[in-house]
């Protein structure tokens, strides 16, 4: 597995989390996730749910602060999900480049996100990342 597919099951985690209401340590056991784990990509998928979960405020508030003529709650869930992982990344795990983080949500949007939410995923994390 990649750290792609890696970042698949944490958004997917994250959505989870978000909208079905699933706990953190629910998420954290993968009980939900039909396919298998190695180790390492068990431990960065972990790291970022866990992660974005133990921080999402910071989180939350540092999307609200780059929204533009948009009001977060009117953000669509799968695009909320892609950006708190990836600005947890960004400002958190400061080993991972910040263009990585980028190209990755970028193509989780284009495959799970609506239509053209990558665009609008592209640009607050790319101002995100300018300010930070």
């Amino acid at each position: 597995m990649s750290r792609r597919k890696s970042r698949i099951i944490a958004f997917q985690g994250l959505y989870s989390w978000d909208v079905g209401g699933m706990s953190k340590e629910d998420i954290l056991k993968f009980d939900w996730l039909d396919s298998e784990l190695d180790e390492a990509d068990t431990a960065f998928s972990r790291m970022l749910i866990a992660g974005t979960i133990e921080n999402v405020a910071k989180i939350d508030e540092t999307i609200k602060a780059h929204l533009t003529n948009w009001d977060f709650k009117r953000v669509n869930k799968v695009s909320i999900a892609i950006l708190r992982m990836s600005v947890y990344s960004l400002l958190f795990t400061k080993d991972i480049d910040s263009s990585i983080v980028i190209d990755e949500a970028i193509d989780i949007a284009k495959n799970y996100g609506p239509d053209d939410s990558y665009k609008f995923i592209n640009a607050i994390l790319d101002n995100i990342r300018k300010s930070a």
